[in-house]
């Protein structure tokens, strides 16, 4: 399954690559929009079910896979800013696992992570309202020690928020407005999924998946096309960009729209990290979705994505100009706390792995901080929960282009140092944590993590810094 390119003279190892190899006969399966059920206080309440099946991830040879409401992946969850939201998980594997809502803004004992286990077999009953702006998150298991595995093997999903601001691109679901959950995997002789217990970063895959869906393609039928990318691999990190050279517009990155759009040719996302382009179509035309090569170790690969196919006659849609967001920047106030925090070769932040039942930073609920993170080994990326953030500078020197907007999760090359300005929830809870972690899941899961409170303003010194060991915290969550 492996094809090699060398790059001799070029400075590059061999890199993986998919090229040349690819017929592009495969329709691009589109996950389901999940229709929810309205409770009599307007409540939308989503039930989502975690269970095992069967998968034909290549042509003609099946994998056992895990999904949400089916085999594999889970449905797309698509809300607006000020709903009431409820969830039924329901945990049909037969081991524990959670579902955290990677992006979202609500209180710590409802973010699904680690502390919020989910036994086999019983139902954990989230609710909060959405209150920040439009942006394109995510959903998939956050448990301590397995969610690479977890992830892998097919539960996540996307989780759509819509504002005033988004309605304002092209927003009609599988038509205009199409999602890309990109994931690289290993396959045995036999097409079942497989991991690679040695590499630094973890599984780095020879095979591409684009919403479950091995050699896709699709076919658009609007001028202008809005992709919601989503880096859903375990480690991967992708060069994104159009086998023609096309540019586009990048719109939207993790944590909401930009200011107004910026046009590109390329750029990056690693693990987590989501972004929201518009690409303008001529009737008739293809053009090929590519991830690029690089040398950050997590992106040695040369891949085409997806083949995209512009019918002969297209709905004109407006051109992406102006104005974007109405959201003001996350700046930082003159007396910001800096929070400063070291990642190492050892996959251990400020020289610590994460243990379940300590607290590592203590901050006021609403606050505004800079944290500085500064990178001693290997690439890492840093994911701050219950937060947006603006990158200020990586090693002295404005972000590139596309990391400019609100963002969740950041991309620490090895060697570098990254200052960013942290917009925190207001929820306060002094006996539940969030959490910061690498989302290259292998490192996660060695312990690349660190627990903090949001704590009501004036209250931090008062608040411990280990949590009770009784099963108040970390406890596994039945029906409530």
């Amino acid at each position: 399954m492996l094809l090699m390119i060398s790059l001799a003279g070029c400075g590059k190892e061999d890199i993986v690559t998919n090229v040349g190899k690819l017929d592009f006969d495969q329709p691009l399966k589109l996950p389901p929009l999940i229709e929810p059920t309205i409770e009599s206080d307007g409540t939308k309440n989503f039930t989502l079910t975690m269970q095992s099946g069967e998968t034909e991830l290549l042509p003609g040879k099946i994998a056992d896979t895990w999904g949400i409401n089916g085999a594999y992946l889970g449905p797309t969850i698509r809300v607006s800013r000020g709903d009431k939201v409820s969830f039924n998980v329901v945990n049909s594997l037969n081991e524990p696992s959670t579902l955290h809502w990677h992006g979202m803004r609500l209180p710590a004992k409802m973010d699904g992570g680690p502390h919020q286990m989910v036994d086999a077999g019983e139902t954990w009953t989230p609710h909060w309202t959405i209150d920040q702006p439009s942006a394109t998150t995510w959903y998939h298991p956050h448990l301590h020690g397995k969610t690479a595995q977890h992830v892998y093997k097919g539960l996540a999903g996307m989780f759509i928020i819509d504002d005033e601001d988004s309605k304002k691109l092209p927003s009609e679901y599988g038509v205009d407005d199409i999602p890309l959950i990109i994931q690289d995997k290993l396959f045995t002789n036999e097409g079942q999924l497989t991991e690679d217990e040695e590499g630094v970063f973890g599984t780095l895959g020879d095979e591409i998946l684009v919403n479950g869906t091995y050699d896709p393609y699709l076919e658009v039928k609007t001028s202008q096309v809005r992709f919601r990318l989503l880096n859903g691999s375990n480690a991967r990190a992708y060069n994104f960009g159009f086998s023609d050279g096309r540019a586009f517009k990048l719109v939207g990155n993790d944590a909401g729209l930009l200011e107004e759009p910026v046009t590109l040719e390329r750029f990056m996302l690693s693990p987590g990290e989501r972004a929201e382009i518009v690409v303008e179509f001529e009737p008739g035309e293809e053009t090929v979705l590519h991830s690029f090569s690089g040398n950050t170790g997590l992106d040695n690969g040369e891949f085409d994505l997806v083949k995209i196919v512009a019918a002969s006659e297209l709905e004109e849609s407006a051109p992406v100009t102006g104005q974007l967001s109405s959201v003001p920047p996350i700046e930082a106030p003159k007396d910001a706390r800096v929070r400063q925090f070291k990642l190492t070769m050892e996959n251990k932040i400020n020289d610590k792995l994460m243990d379940m039942y300590r607290i590592d930073e203590v901050v006021p609920a609403g606050a505004t901080e800079i944290w500085e993170i500064n990178n001693f080994g290997w690439s890492h990326n840093f994911h701050i929960h219950n937060a947006a953030f603006r990158v200020l500078d990586i090693n002295d020197k404005p972000p590139s282009e596309y990391e400019r907007g609100r963002k969740d999760t950041v991309f620490i090359p090895n060697g570098s140092k990254v200052r960013i300005v942290v917009e925190f929830g207001k929820h306060a809870d002094p006996n539940f944590p969030f959490m910061y972690h690498c989302h290259l899941l292998r490192h996660e899961d060695d312990g690349m993590m660190g627990q903090f409170l949001l704590v009501e303003p004036g209250t931090e010194s008062e608040v411990p810094t280990t949590l009770p060991n009784n099963g108040t915290s970390g406890e596994h969550q039945g029906h409530h």
